[in-house]
Formats: C-alpha cells, sequence, structure tokens
C-alpha cells in the first residue's frame, strides 16, 4: 500500500488495547482506539479506517448494537471488520457473520501475530472477495 492502512480498535480492555496498538503500530499501521461503542462509531467518521478490531463485550453500546449502527453508515460500509471477542460460542459467530462482519476470531485462540496475519490478508483481499459484497 502506499499509504500506512489505518486501524481502528474498540475495546474496553486497556492491555489489550495497548498490546494490538504496539502490534499494529510495529507492522507500519496507522492506529486509533477507543473503549466502547458509542465513541467507537465517532472515531470511525472521523478516522475513516481501513480495517475495524471489534470487541463485542464493551460498556455504553456493545459491539453487536455498534456493527449494527456502523454497517448503516458510509465509513461503515467501507471499513473491513474483524470481531475480536472471547464469545467463542457457534451462536455469536453466526450473528455477527450475518451482520457482515468480515472475519471473527476469538482472543484466546491467537497471538497478535496471528490476528495481524489475518488483518494483512483481510487487507489484501478485492472488495468483491469480502462476506459483506
Amino acid at each position: 500500500m502506499s499509504t500506512k492502512a489505518k486501524v481502528a480498535i474498540i475495546e474496553d480492555d486497556i492491555a489489550i488495547v495497548q498490546m494490538y496498538r504496539i502490534k499494529f503500530e510495529s507492522e507500519g499501521y496507522n492506529v486509533e482506539t477507543a473503549g466502547d461503542g458509542i465513541t467507537g462509531l465517532e472515531l470511525i467518521e472521523s478516522f475513516s479506517p481501513d480495517i475495524i478490531l471489534l470487541d463485542l463485550m464493551m460498556p455504553n453500546m456493545d459491539g453487536l448494537a455498534m456493527l449494527q449502527r456502523l454497517r448503516g453508515t458510509t465509513e461503515g460500509k467501507k471499513a473491513r471488520v474483524v470481531v475480536l471477542t472471547n464469545m467463542g460460542d457457534t451462536e455469536t459467530a453466526t450473528k455477527v457473520y450475518k451482520m457482515a462482519a468480515d472475519d471473527y476470531i476469538v482472543k484466546a485462540e491467537m497471538t497478535p501475530k496471528q490476528v495481524a496475519e489475518r488483518v494483512r490478508l483481510l487487507l489484501a483481499k478485492k472488495p468483491e472477495e469480502l462476506a459483506g459484497a
């Protein structure tokens, strides 16, 4: 990419935010973060990220509600969305994919390096190759 890809991390756990911020910045990404869904929506509107890492369990507005609102916005339709959660049940995964998420990752099952690799692969895909297309 000619410009650095922009990653928005919407997550309320500060330790997780810092871990992923360090990983993505070390790989050359431009990173911004928000700690809840309401702030996350505002961030996405102003930051226009290429990809969003979205937690589901957050205060004020959870990730499912945010994803639903997000896909109704111009910036939210353009961005790739990776749900990054510890909710590893099939029912949640199915619901997230039906809401046009591009990927679903259970935090406990992947290292930041593996998550960064999934993000890199997802950003390399053409829009028509995405689940939400």
